[in-house]
């Protein structure tokens, strides 16, 4: 690290430990988070960034009187030693035999009588109460209303203030008319008064407003509270033009400044019953309402209504993978032709991908921050490529991309691993043992009632079936210009980490992957849409169809570990692939995806 950078950061620390003593506080903790549990944050928010100098997407810094942690995960321990070297903050790698969690960390460190710093609006409810505890525990205080950073970092970024725009319905599906009255209806039964909302993506979907406020994710930064006739939703008002203004006022909807939230919800009438969420309500906020307001604490209504997509959504969806597949395949084609000619890097090839989709229209931005990864780097299941970490593509090995867009249509996540050249048996049996379970999974048919445990097996008896596995879920949620990772559905073998039964016109997706340390990484990713396929006398059963339109590296399959049966679900899918994507390319590509598309058979 430059002498620069390690004095600004250590300059940090100390302006730090200076606020911590004028406010009494012998630890300060500052997680990655903004003040609605997002899972990515703007640069206002990048705190914690700030304050160490790691720009990982995930990690939490702990300060004490004299010294300095950052806790990360295994995406980021080779990125962070490299950031955090001479800084004196010391690296704690997340997961790794005898690290401990920040919490268990807290509770052996801290003295009887301390005090326990961070600003309450970054953690959610759960988070703050189990510091709570361990602080009581201990006679001391949890000075929870304190933005240290921001009193010190006096270049911060300003607060996003991106203008809001209006989903129309034709790409809706809805009118927000109907969801406040079907969002009301769930308050009746729940014998809830008010509702309060503070979770971007189900606000974003409740009043079909979209905005650009925090990365990767089109959402307004704001809080709702839905009462019986009336709503408050506290946003900044510079960031509505004068024709949303009045959309929302129509909707009987006042807008109401941001922060006063915090002010309103603490003078609440004791009659009122509150419906929130306790998972997605961040702590401060909790705090502030009145004891004697009944909390009915239960999941937003809001999470599994637009899990469900409408038939207008989920038709859209279609024409949003029509149009990522049309990029994606142009990428391929690409990076197959140009490989070893000319200078492409993880960075590069990235960056080609995503101009090759915004030359779609209707497109808005990346859904998450890519995973570009060459040889050993695709080992990593969340690599992110830095300008430190960045490498070269060779003519050699395989290259795992995962990445996707909002577009008006939708939201896309899709992964392929392409052989860049000659590759091992090794990668030829394992890239093959990974399309094996995809398929398997996306041929599935299963009965109502279903959640994705029940069919998390289909995508994994190929790896068992050889004594392999991966230790990641096999499928998430994935929203309509949205959380690309929306709950409540996933496909994992563990059945308390989803029990959401599968309905109709949910979307989810099927990534397998096989990942061998200091080599290589595969995965291939689709997404799947719930559908209705019979009803007879022995129930409902529904099955999967695949929304993503991208061929699979026919380079990197060895046919010994497919059967006949996979091999003709390739060729049909390959098919498909064809029919949508052929009419699209220029004749190059064209020619390229016919031998890319043909059809593989055993012998």
């Amino acid at each position: 690290m430059e002498a620069d950078t390690l004095n600004r950061i250590r300059t940090r620390i100390e302006e730090l430990r200076r606020k911590m003593q004028e406010y009494q506080m012998d630890y300060y903790i500052v997680p990655t988070a903004d003040f609605h549990q997002s899972e990515y944050v703007g640069d206002y928010f990048k705190a914690r960034e700030y304050l160490t100098g790691f720009t990982g997407s995930a990690g939490t810094a702990f300060v004490t009187k004299e010294q300095a942690f950052l806790w990360t995960d295994g995406r980021y321990f080779l990125q962070a030693e490299s950031q955090l070297r001479e800084s004196g903050i010391q690296l704690q790698k997340m997961g790794e035999p005898d690290v401990p969690t920040v919490l268990e960390f807290l509770k052996s460190e801290l003295g009887t009588g301390e005090n326990v710093g961070l600003d309450g609006r970054c953690f959610d409810k759960a988070t703050g109460e189990a510091i709570e505890k361990i602080v009581n525990e201990k006679e001391g205080q949890l000075l929870f209303e304190q933005d240290l950073i921001h009193e010190i970092w006096m270049d911060c970024p300003k607060f996003p203030m991106e203008p809001a725009f209006l989903l129309e319905e034709q790409y809706a599906g809805e009118s927000a008319e109907q969801k406040i009255a079907r969002i009301r209806e769930k308050m009746q039964e729940k014998g809830a008064t008010s509702h309060l909302l503070t979770s971007l993506d189900d606000i974003a979907w409740l009043f079909n407003i979209r905005g650009n406020d925090v990365a990767y994710c089109p959402f307004v930064l704001a809080y709702a509270l839905v009462m019986e006739s009336q709503i408050r939703l506290y946003a900044e008002e510079e960031k509505f033009s004068e024709k949303l203004k009045e959309y929302l006022f129509g909707l009987n909807v006042e807008l109401c400044p941001y922060e006063q939230i915090y002010e309103e919800i603490a003078t609440l009438s004791e009659k009122e019953k509150l419906l929130l969420d306790p998972a997605r309500v961040n702590y401060s906020l909790y705090r502030k309402i009145p004891e004697s307001v009944k909390k009915i604490e239960s999941a937003n209504p809001e999470v599994l209504m637009k899990c469900v997509k409408n038939p207008v959504e989920a038709e859209n969806e279609k024409q949003a993978h029509l149009k990522d597949g049309i990029a994606h395949t142009k990428f391929m084609y690409w990076l197959k032709k140009q490989v070893g000619k000319e200078r492409i890097t993880e960075i590069s090839a990235a960056e080609k991908l995503e101009a090759l989709r915004k030359a779609q229209g209707d497109f808005l931005e990346p859904s998450f921050a890519p995973i570009s990864a060459y040889g050993a780097h695709g080992a990593i299941v969340h690599y992110s490529a830095t300008e430190e970490t960045d490498v070269e593509l060779q003519p050699r090995g395989l290259y795992l991309t995962d990445t996707g867009g909002h577009y008006l249509q939708g939201s896309t996540d899709v992964t392929r691993t392409i052989a860049l050249g000659d590759l091992t048996e090794g990668e030829k049996e394992d890239f093959t043992i990974v399309l094996a379970g995809a398929l398997n999974l996306a041929d599935a048919v299963f009965k109502k009632g279903c959640s994705g445990a029940s069919l998390d097996y289909a995508a994994r008896a190929p790896f068992w079936k050889y004594r392999k596995d991966f230790n990641h879920g096999t499928g998430h949620g994935v929203g309509y210009l949205g959380n690309v990772h929306e709950p409540p559905i996933a496909f994992h073998w563990n059945p308390r980490r989803n029990q959401q039964e599968l309905l109709e016109n949910m979307i989810i997706t099927d990534e397998p992957g096989i990942y061998i340390e200091g080599k290589y990484g595969i995965r291939t990713e689709n997404e799947l849409i719930v559908c209705k396929d019979t009803i007879n006398a022995f129930g409902e059963f529904l099955k999967f169809e695949i929304l993503t339109l991208v061929p699979i590296d026919l380079d990197a399959i060895d046919l010994e570990y497919l059967s006949e049966e996979q091999c003709e679900l390739l060729n049909r899918y390959h098919k498909r692939v064809w029919e949508k994507i052929s009419p699209y390319l220029e004749a190059e590509e064209k020619e390229w995806l016919k031998e890319y598309t043909r059809e593989i058979h055993k012998n």
